[in-house]
């Protein structure tokens, strides 16, 4: 395959009518570069409006699981758009909905019997938090502490940044966020501090434990055992405490399997999802819960509702995406795929810790993920060799997107290993030239 940056970018045109009106995400206005025109997507490619293409190896924001312009989930969108684009979904259902549940229940573990949907992963946590807290209102018992992992993220909305790790994301909203009790990470080595911490802070008051299974994303890709998460979810359930499984990002067969969950044991109460769930192409968010949580909302009382909805609540466009998506992800072609992506990372894991450079390798299914030796800096989000790192790696042609000095793959499951070997020898390439 052959990638043409060789022109220099041109980032005029759109690049700068987008200035004049649009606030960027995660972004610094006021010391960014302008924002990189893409005018057209095609599988694994970003095309700019200038001619030079870029391998999107981080799904764009981990949510692009088969490819950009897919025909087939565009094909099944189109033709729902001509029957039904979107209806109230407080008094009346449709049959992308009603079948998306169908499908996507007995897909997750056992005990998951009821969808609610939403909008995106921050709202799925949100709507997961306030059904654990209302659960034990319910129920006459109320709970009210949660406790998460060191620098976990769960999104941006209140309860979700209340349940994440305290940084430099939260700082200002530090005062208006409910107080949350942390355990470590139990990555390797750790285990038996995490194991100690939880059990030091579990009580009758703990309404849930929440974790995101295995794979800490925007905290670093910071990973861990099942086994471990075995015990912790266990401790927790032997005191009540309800358990979400954050699984946004690591959900529809990031960590090898369908979910991260599939590795474990034990079973959480609630699940979160969205980023892969309609393939990258909407947004669409989904919290499931138990048969015992959804009881426990059932009454002629009116007050033990669950007041909680969204205009676009089970629009039927993003349900209909998610269906052919599932249509995809389950078909053998992708689930092939899924363990191509996972052994190639493993071959190049192993050369990776032989680099000058590179610390702290690590992989889990189709992510791979290594620290940049940027020597003190290494600790910070905030150090130069991000910006470094991002912009050489677009030089290369290759899109990657460096949490702090956390370099990582997490690519849509139609990556060639043609592809793949570009990304692999892009890294190579980043290592060599900060030894310059």
């Amino acid at each position: 395959m052959q990638i043409d940056n060789d022109k220099k970018t041109n980032r005029s045109g759109l690049a700068e009518r987008d200035q004049a009106v649009i606030w960027h995400p995660f972004t610094q206005m006021q010391t960014a570069p302008p924002p990189i025109p893409i005018v057209r997507g095609e599988g694994t490619l970003l095309y700019t409006e200038d001619g030079n293409a870029y391998i999107d190896a981080v799904s764009s924001w981990w949510v692009n699981i088969h490819g950009h312009s897919h025909p087939y989930i565009a094909e099944k969108v189109f033709q729902q758009f001509q029957t039904l684009e979107h209806v109230i979904f407080a008094g009346f259902t449709h049959q992308p909905a009603v079948q998306l549940a169908e499908r996507l229940l007995p897909l997750l573990p056992t005990n998951q019997q009821k969808v609610f949907y939403s909008d995106n992963g921050s709202t799925a946590v949100e709507v997961a938090l306030k059904m654990a807290f209302q659960y034990w209102h319910n129920l006459g018992k109320p709970r009210r502490k949660v406790i998460a992992l060191d620098g976990a993220y769960h999104g941006d909305t209140f309860g979700a940044m209340a349940v994440s790790g305290r940084s430099a994301f939260t700082a200002p909203f530090v005062p208006f966020l409910f107080d949350v009790e942390y355990i470590p990470a139990p990555v390797p080595g750790q285990e038996q501090v995490a194991l100690e911490r939880l059990q030091a802070l579990l009580s009758d008051d703990v309404a849930a434990f929440i974790v995101e299974p295995l794979v800490q994303g925007s905290g670093g890709m910071v990973m861990y055992q099942p086994a471990i998460l075995d015990e912790l979810m266990g401790l927790a359930r032997r005191c009540g405490a309800l358990v979400i499984a954050d699984e946004v990002m690591t959900g529809f067969g990031r960590t090898g399997k369908l979910f991260a969950s599939y590795h474990l044991r034990e079973q959480p109460d609630l699940i979160c999802l969205s980023k892969g769930l309609t393939g990258g192409t909407m947004a669409l968010g989904v919290t499931t819960c138990t048969k015992e949580i959804y009881d426990a909302f059932r009454s002629d009382d009116k007050f033990k509702t669950l007041f909680h909805g969204h205009s676009f609540t089970a629009n039927p466009l993003a349900c209909t995406a998610a269906l052919a998506s599932l249509d995809l992800l389950l078909s053998d072609e992708t689930q092939a795929a899924i363990q191509r992506i996972g052994q190639r990372h493993a071959v190049f894991a192993e050369q990776l810790k032989q680099k000058p450079g590179a610390r702290n390798v690590r992989r889990q299914g189709t992510i791979l993920a290594f620290d940049l030796d940027a020597g003190d800096a290494s600790r910070s989000y905030f150090n130069t060799i991000r910006d470094q790192a991002y912009e050489f790696l677009l030089e290369q042609g290759v899109l990657m997107r460096p949490l702090g000095n956390v370099l990582y793959i997490l690519p849509p499951y139609c990556i060639t290993d043609e592809q793949l070997d570009t990304v692999y020898a892009a890294i190579e390439n980043l290592l060599k030239h900060l030894r310059e």
